[in-house]
């Protein structure tokens, strides 16, 4: 059973545009089922929006401006995947919560997106963990 999710990135680190295409591959989902934030098609209508961010402490504008358009019609469940620290995960958190009353999911994952310049596929054992993680996010839905 496909189910209608997105993965949106926001970091310029090859490790993470991997680890989203993986979980696009794993989960067989669409093809416009992985892009930056923003996206260049809005969300609409979406089970679960995985939004995996290269932050630490307070969020770029962008994020934040796109975070606030991120509405209950657009994402009905939100999860995140943070490269950073759990300031920037509160914060993002914070930001969807004053706008909608979308179900974010509590386990945040935390993971090491490596090097901008260096960067590149994640490790067998890293992939495994975010599928972990993502079968997880999947059974809890709201």
């Amino acid at each position: 059973m496909a189910i209608k999710m997105r993965v949106l990135y926001d970091s310029n680190k090859k490790k993470i545009k991997h680890i989203a295409t993986e979980i696009k591959a794993h989960y067989d989902l669409g093809v416009n089922a992985v892009d930056t934030i923003p996206p260049a098609y809005s969300c609409d209508k979406e089970r679960i929006v995985i939004l995996m961010i290269s932050a630490k402490g307070l969020v770029k504008d962008s994020l934040r401006l796109f975070c606030q358009e991120l509405t209950k019609a657009r994402a009905q469940n939100i999860a995140l995947i943070i490269d950073g620290d759990q300031k920037a995960a509160d914060n993002v958190k914070e930001i969807i919560a004053d706008v909608a009353k979308n179900a974010v999911y509590d386990e945040v994952l935390y993971i090491d997106g490596g090097l901008p310049i260096f960067g590149g596929n994640a490790k067998p054992e890293e992939l495994a963990k975010v599928f972990e993680w993502t079968d997880r996010v999947i059974a809890n839905l709201k």
